[in-house]
Parts: structure tokens; sequence; C-alpha cells
């Protein structure tokens, strides 16, 4: 009573005195009208805020440092907003995190983190007693206010749309659920450069993908130290992923947050801001810098683009201008490094812009199968390709496309990716990626093309073999030619006019007559609309227009960075033709009218292509169509050519077969036989058998051969023909067992297939509810700490009343409602006799020194009614007591008695010494 009487009087009065350092109450000091934030909507009765209560010495202790505002904050309106992100053991490091929150830290707070779906959050009544801000539970379209912690509620995703917080239900309950993840990308989209994302303690890898989104847009990430985190695998993995731009304990990362928003200039500053010509002249200076450090050239960058990613290291190292700056990168080399890498903005994803990928699935690939002939391979180049991910997705692509459209032949695509970051293009050799790809990729789409392991998943061997990974600065290096596919998306918005200028007729030069160029959805090819023709769609698709003009004149691009090098190329290629020469045609008739006759297989003799007339030396087998080439040989061929085939295999070097004699119906020839592997890459893997007829003096040998006489048959021969007859026979059984054998073999290893789908299968259900055991345990983890919180509180609340009743002297009885003693306090046992193990007896059952022979249906009669009694009564001893009976109550519902006796004084009495009752 004597401390609510204290916060009466300390409201009431019109000038608080101001308190200590070390017992600052909670309640924040009244902003200035420039810095007044605006009213937050009244939450609803269940989430509204508790008022904040002044705080003991330790609960109100601050990072020292940390002042309560500043003058350099952003302006009103364009304050930051912090996204914190935590999984199980995050309450602690939540904890911790907010104890260190100034309370004039001109910025909000929104707090994500694993929650049961299946039960009340109690997480922001917790959170409210560590900090001065208020802390509200989000609700549907509540508007974010500076100087606020928001708390995301149970069974929610949470989005941000212009400032207005946005609740959606889950696609699944529990197991893949990412919400750090979903939230950040978000906040990454609405807000850009005001985002900051924090990643706290938790198992898994969430947050690591929406770190990435929100580096993208020029936010920050700061991440807790994993020796301070409780569980390490959240911080781990931003870390291993390099998305961290600061890592520290959960109590520094307030401070270091702070003196970033104090120092980052852009985050209130309008995108087209005009630059002063001292940090023109300092960013011309770090662009020097560059290139001398790293050997690449960054002037072909816009300058807002530099201008801000500068901005971006100048408030994470808290300095104030650029030419600060320039003198802390020529002081500190690893900090080139680190520049070059922000400058790169290297952030890709699987599957970015869906719509574009499908369109590209559906309609852009199919149109370049089509065209395709039997063995072609499509080329693709992918500039700029970070980590791999838009790589992997166009093969993931392309896999599905063919398998939609099923050519007449066989189709394969090369594709080519490059760029200009050695460390990025190594990582993406790798192909591995971890766990947050899953919000990317489909369910199906990971179970096809990927490879679950302990730590990530990996890229199948048929998606990442056609994929060659170099690292190529596109501006300056020759590029790569007859393309069918070119996709260069988010490049060419960091680049000048001059660099954009200089690559389209590069790339109109690099694509075959007909191939599709793909930019990003906010990048167009310019002025070149003769030479790209829009697709229909939405998405940006452009088709190679045929043009007698070449790179040379774009090329030669005053300015260009690297434009020597690029007009000598251009000078060397020249135009391109459009149609084939005369002398093309010519030798494509010579061959077709003196090349042998040859089959293309594979290295198990499929026949895939066939050329020039094979009838003399092979022929399609009767029965059920097989066209391997060992079944379609003649008899007299097939057993030296599937010798030679197992040489050819063995060896690896070409095998001629020569004077091989083939068995006709009227007649025997004989034929040169070469077998050789092709090692071009649209062959690799393939056999190329010719046949050649020998024909001595130039004709040809079956005509210059004269006809075949039988030979005379001696007694010798007579004799060991039945024998020759039998092996024969013997040798016709052992080539159909041996035909069943294999048919059993391949029986069994189809049934083996089967099984190891199965087990596939089974593997890939225990992985998944693996993730749903994994899902439910943050979940308890977070549900056992508040929990525990809770725990000592009612610890602390009943130590509280057990004090509070010895304190008053007074005996007082607690009945269930069965009338059975729940609890007593010590002075109750002068006036009934009561022990401890007499708690669950009943009250009729006791034995008491009161004159009291109704108590027992008088409790009965107020535990019915609900209304107290009161009744003056004595002692055997003559004492008198005022014996109160009222009801026990707990959450509006009767459950017991409290009886109460209090001693009662005649007039003048005087109450015993020793304080008897």
């Amino acid at each position: 009573m004597a401390q609510t009487k204290k916060r009466s009087a300390r409201r009431a009065a019109p000038t608080p005195r101001p308190p200590s350092r070390a017992q600052k109450p909670r309640s924040p000091q009244k902003p200035s009208p420039a810095q007044k934030p605006r009213k937050p909507q009244k939450p609803s009765p269940a989430q509204k805020p508790r008022k904040p209560q002044e705080p003991s010495p330790a609960e109100g202790s601050r990072s020292p440092g940390l002042a309560p505002a500043s003058p350099d904050l952003p302006a009103a309106g364009a304050f930051p907003v912090v996204g914190i992100g935590a999984s199980a053991g995050g309450l602690e490091a939540i904890d911790a995190f907010l104890r260190a929150v100034p309370p004039r830290c001109g910025m909000a707070f929104i707090v994500v983190q694993h929650l049961d779906p299946t039960r009340k959050g109690m997480l922001a009544e917790l959170l409210q007693r560590v900090t001065p801000l208020p802390v509200v539970q989000i609700q549907e379209g509540m508007r974010i206010e500076p100087d606020h912690i928001y708390v995301i509620p149970p069974n929610a995703n949470l989005s941000v749309t212009r400032g207005v917080m946005r609740l959606l239900a889950p696609d699944a309950p529990r197991g893949l659920r990412l919400p750090i993840d979903f939230f950040f990308r978000s906040l990454a989209d609405d807000l850009r450069e005001r985002s900051v994302g924090v990643v706290l303690s938790g198992m898994g890898s969430d947050g690591t993908s929406g770190l990435r989104a929100i580096r993208e847009n020029a936010g920050s990430t700061f991440v807790q130290a994993p020796t301070d985190a409780k569980f390490d695998s959240m911080p781990r993995s931003a870390i291993d992923a390099q998305m961290a731009d600061v890592v520290a304990t959960a109590a520094e990362l307030p401070g270091r947050i702070a003196g970033y928003v104090r120092h980052a200039h852009h985050l209130g500053r309008p995108e087209q801001a005009e630059l002063d010509e001292k940090s023109q002249a300092a960013l011309v200076t770090l662009v020097g810098l560059l290139r001398v450090a790293t050997g690449h050239d960054f002037a072909p960058y816009k300058t807002t683009t530099l201008h801000r990613r500068v901005e971006r290291r100048l408030g994470l190292h808290q300095i104030s201008d650029v030419g600060q700056y320039v003198r802390y990168v020529r002081d500190n080399p690893e900090e080139a490094q680190l520049l070059f890498h922000e400058l790169l903005i290297g952030v890709t994803s699987f599957f970015r812009d869906p719509e574009a990928w499908e369109q590209l699935r559906a309609e852009v690939l199919p149109g370049l199968l089509r065209k395709c002939q039997p063995g072609a391979v499509l080329r693709a180049w992918v500039p700029a390709c970070s980590t791999g991910e838009e790589a992997y997705s166009l093969g993931i692509v392309f896999r599905e496309a063919l398998e939609a459209c099923r050519p007449a032949g066989p189709v394969s695509i090369q594709i080519f990716a490059t760029d200009i970051d050695a460390t990025a293009v190594a990582s993406a050799r790798q192909a591995f990626y971890p766990f947050a790809i899953e919000a990317e990729v489909s369910p199906d789409r990971l179970k096809r093309f990927f490879v679950k392991e302990d730590h990530g998943y990996s890229v199948s061997k048929q998606i990442r073999d056609p994929v060659v990974f170099a690292t190529q600065n596109v501006l300056q290096d020759p590029p790569f030619t007859r393309l069918d596919l070119l996709s260069c998306r988010n490049l060419l918005i960091y680049l000048s006019a001059d660099a954009q200028h200089t690559l389209m007729p590069l790339f109109h030069y690099c694509l075959r007559p007909g191939g599709t160029l793909l930019l990003g959805s906010a990048e167009t090819t310019g002025n070149f609309d003769d030479r790209f023709a829009p697709l229909a769609g939405k998405n940006r698709f452009y088709r190679r227009r045929e043009t007698s003009v070449g790179v040379t004149a774009s090329a030669r691009t005053a300015g260009a960075p690297g434009r020597g090098a690029r007009a000598r190329f251009a000078a060397e290629v020249g135009s391109e033709p459009v149609a084939p020469s005369l002398h093309s045609r010519f030798a494509q008739a010579l061959l077709q009218r003196f090349a042998p006759a040859a089959v293309l297989t594979n290295e198990k003799g499929d026949v895939l292509y066939v050329s020039g007339q094979t009838g003399p030396y092979l022929e399609v087998p009767a029965g059920k169509t097989n066209w391997n080439v060992l079944a379609m040989a003649r008899e007299g061929l097939r057993h030296p050519l599937a010798g030679g085939f197992r040489r050819l295999l063995h060896s690896r070097r070409g095998v001629l077969l020569s004077g091989v004699k083939i068995i006709g119906a009227r007649h025997a020839r004989r034929v040169d036989v070469a077998l050789e592997l092709r090692d071009e890459p649209a062959l690799r893997g393939t056999v190329l058998i010719s046949f050649t007829d020998p024909a001595p003096n130039g004709k040809d040998a079956a005509e210059a051969a004269p006809p075949p006489q039988p030979p005379r048959r001696t007694d010798a021969a007579r004799r060991v023909e039945p024998d020759l007859a039998q092996i024969q026979h013997e040798l016709r059984l052992v080539q159909a067992d041996a035909q069943t054998a294999e048919e059993e073999l391949k029986s069994a290893n189809e049934e083996l297939q089967s099984t190891n789908e199965e087990l596939q299968s089974t593997n890939e259900e225990l992985m998944t509810s693996k993730e749903e055991m994994q899902s439910m345990n943050e979940e308890l983890q977070s549900v056992n700490s508040e929990l525990e919180v809770k725990l000592v509180d009612l610890a602390r609340a009943s130590d509280d009343m057990k004090n509070l009743l010895d304190s008053t002297d007074i005996a007082v009885l607690f009945l269930d409602g069965a009338l059975h003693v729940r609890r007593f306090t010590p002075k109750a046992t002068t006036l009934i006799r009561l022990i401890p193990s007499d708690v669950g007896r009943p009250l009729a059952d006791l034995t008491a020194t009161l004159d009291y022979p109704g108590l027992v249906d008088d409790a009965a009669e107020v535990l019915h009614s609900r209304i107290f009694s009161e009744k003056v009564i004595g002692t055997k001893d003559g004492r008198r007591f005022s014996a109160r009976i009222m009801p026990y109550t707990r959450h509006d519902r009767v459950d017991g008695l409290v009886i109460t006796f209090t001693r009662v004084l005649a007039p003048g009495a005087q109450e015993p010494a020793g304080g008897r009752p």
C-alpha cells in the first residue's frame, strides 16, 4: 500500500525530481515536439502492456556509454526498425538485449520467436519486466511506432507493408516453418536501408536467408556471438554464410546498433540526394584504392550505389564522413577487401522472381528445344552468378522443360556461370546450401534435384555436371559466344549508363540468331530495340533480332572501362554472317556423298544417330525392338564387334577391325570397322562406329571377289561335324542360359531399385519427422523458459504470502471445497489442534479449544450461499474471538473457505504480555 501511494505521489507531482543513475525510473522522459512519436493504436485488454514500474537497481541498470537520445537520429517517420529473430534459448538472449536498450533510442523493435502454436503467448508480459519501453503483442493492422517493442503472437507469420504489420496464417503448424526469414524478407522489401536484422540464440538456420535480403536492400545485420548463445546453430549459420555485419554478445548488440544508426546518415535521406564535391572526390579516391587492392575497377558503378554502400561501412565503423573512411581504408588494407565484397552485392536465391522462372520453363525453353536437332547442346551463360543459385535454378528448369517437351532426340545443356568474386565462385562450385533454401525451393524439387545432408543440401550430380563456373569480369574479359540463352539479372541496375551501353551490343553478339536474353525485373535493353525484341508477358525476356551491325561501334564508347580491349575484340569479330556460306554447303554435300556409313552410340551400345547406308552391316532383329548395335550386327560381325567394343571401353583408345567377314544371304563380304570414343563437349561419352568396305584396285570387294565355292569335305571333316554341331548346340544353350540369367539379374536389379526408392521414401519421412520434432523441441524450449520465469514468480508470490500471513499474527484456516484443511497459519494452532500432517483432514475431525459447535454447519452454509458469516465466539479459557468465514474464490469460482479468528477484547481490557491471543 505504501508503494502504491508513493507511485501516486510521483505521478501527481508536476516536476519530478531527477532520479539517480542507479535508480533511474523506467518511465521515459517527455520527448521534444520534433521527436515526439505518434500515439500508438490502443491494444486490446488482453494485450494491453503493463504500466512500467520503478525497477530495482539490478533491473534498472543499463550498458554504459549509451545516451538516452541522440540528435543524430533519423528524422521522424524515417526511424529504423530492428527485427529480432530467436529460437530455442532465445528468451535469455532477448532479455539481455532489451536490458541494454536505452529508453529514448528512436527505434522500433519487433521480436519474432519460434512459439508453440497451441499455447497462449506470455512473451510480451515477460519482456515488459526488463525494459522501460512498452511491449505489445502484435495485432492485425497495427502501425509500427518508434520506442516500442512488438512481439509476434503464436501461430502466425508476420509481414510489414508500408509500416503496418500484417499477420498471416502459416502454411504448416510445425516442421518447415521459417517465420524469421519470412519476416526479415518482408522488412527488407518495405523499409530497405532502414531495416536492421538481429539473429540471436536458436537451433537450425532460420534467419540466414532473411539477413541476405536485408543486406541486399542496404540494411544492416547483427548476429549474437556463438560463444554467448545458449544454442549457436542460428548464429553460426548466419556467420558461415557471411551475412553478419557485426558479431557481438547480446548485451553489446544494442550499443553497436545505436552507434550505427547515429552515423548512418543515409537512413533518412532521399534516394536521389546529390553529393557534394568533397564526397565525390573521396569516392573517386576509394575507387582507385580498390583498383590497386583488388585489381577491379568500380568506376562503371552508379555513384548512388557506391555512396550508399560506402555509407553502410561508415555507420558500421561509426565514421563521420567519406574522407575519414578513405584514410581508414589506407590504414587497414583488410577493409578494402570487405568493401570489395560489399560493392559486389552478392545476394541471390533459388528461383528468384518465380513468375520469370515459370515462363522460362513453360514457354522460352520449349521454344528453344523445338528448334534443336538430335544430339544438340543448348548453351547458356549466367554472368554475375554470385554463389551459383541462379545457375543451378536454370539447370533444374531446363531438366523440367526437357521432361515436359520430350524432343525427338537427345538434347543437353551447357551452362557457363561467371562472377568477379573468386570466393563466391568457389562456394558455387561446392554446390552446398543451408537448410534455409527450403523456403525458396519446393519440396518436390528438393526431393528430385538435391541431396539432404547433415547441415544442408547438396545439388545433385545431374544438375551440377552441366554447369561450368569461372571467374570473369564481364566488362573487361572476353565473353562466351554462340549462346541460346543469356541470363543477366540484377546486374545492370548497379551499372552506369555508359557501362550498360557497352554491354547490350556485346550480349547481342554473344547470342545465336533467335537466342533469348533474360534481364531483371527493373532492367531493360535501353535504346537497343533494333537488336532485341521483347517477348510476350511482363517478365524481361528478349529475342535476339538479326542485324548487320556488329559490336564495334558501341564497344568504342568513350570513357567505358576496358574500352581498348573491348574495341580490339570487336574489331576482330566484326559482323557475323546470317546464312550458311557456299563453302559450308559444298562441304556438307561432299560428306553426304563420300563419307562412310556410321552409327553413333552410347557406351552401352545403344544407337543414338545413324549416318549413311548401314543396311549391309546392321539389321533390326526380329521380336521386341532392340536398338543396340551389338544386337543389330549381322552374322559374322557380331562377335568381332562385341570384342572390339570391350577393348575400346577398357583401353579408351580407338580400335580398328580389319577384314571382318560378313555372311550375307547371297554372298559374303569383308568390311573394316573403326571404333573410337569422342571427346568433344557435345559428344562426350559416345562411341563412333564407321564401316568401310576394302576395295582393291578401286573396285568393291564384294564385286571383285569370285563367288564362294563350297569347300571339299574330307573324312576328318565329316568325323568332326557331329561334334561341331553338338558344340554349337551347347553353345546356343549356354547363350540362352546366359540371356535368362541376365534377365533375372535385370529383374533383381529392378526390385533392388524399387526397394531403394522405398528406403529413400522412408528416410525422407524420417527426416520430416525429425524436422517436426526439432521444431517442437524449439517451441518447448521457449515454453520451458517462459514457465521457468513463471515458476520463479509463483515461488516468490508464495513466499510473500507466507511471510505476510506470519507477520499479521492472525489465526487463519484455509479449507477446500470439501471442507478439508488446505493451509493454516502458525497462530491457528493455538485455537485448533493442528499439526502439519493434518493438511487434507476434514474440518469435523479436528479438536478445538473454541466454544463453537456450529463451525462446520456455518462453513457449509457459507460455501453454499457464498455469503460470508461473522460471529463472536468464546474459548474454554474465557477468551473471545471474532470468527469470520469467507468464500475462497479463484477465477470467479468458489474453491473453498477462509476462516479467520481475531481476538476481541472487553472494554478496558489490555492485550496480555507476549502477544498471545
